[in-house]
C-alpha cells in the first residue's frame, strides 16, 4: 500500500474517533467562546467568527504535525 493510501486511512481514523468523541460528549469544553471570537447579533442577523479558537487550532495541529511527521 502507498504512503497516499496509509495517509487517508489514517485521518479517516482520527475523524472517526473525534467524531465518536463529540456525539458522546456533546462539543469541546472550552472551544468556541474564547475572547477574540467574533460574536455580532443585530436583530435577526447573527454573525459568529471564531478567529481565536482557529488560531488554536491551527498552531495544535501545526505541532502534532511536526513531531509526528519525522520520520
Amino acid at each position: 500500500m502507498n504512503e497516499f493510501a496509509k495517509t487517508l486511512i489514517f485521518f479517516g481514523v482520527v475523524l472517526v474517533i473525534v467524531g465518536i468523541l463529540v456525539g458522546i460528549f456533546g462539543k469541546i469544553p472550552g472551544l468556541g467562546k474564547l475572547p477574540g471570537d467574533i460574536y455580532l447579533k443585530k436583530g435577526t442577523f447573527t454573525f459568529y467568527f471564531p478567529l481565536t479558537t482557529c488560531l488554536l487550532l491551527s498552531l495544535l495541529l501545526t505541532l502534532v504535525f511536526t513531531i509526528f511527521g519525522k520520520r
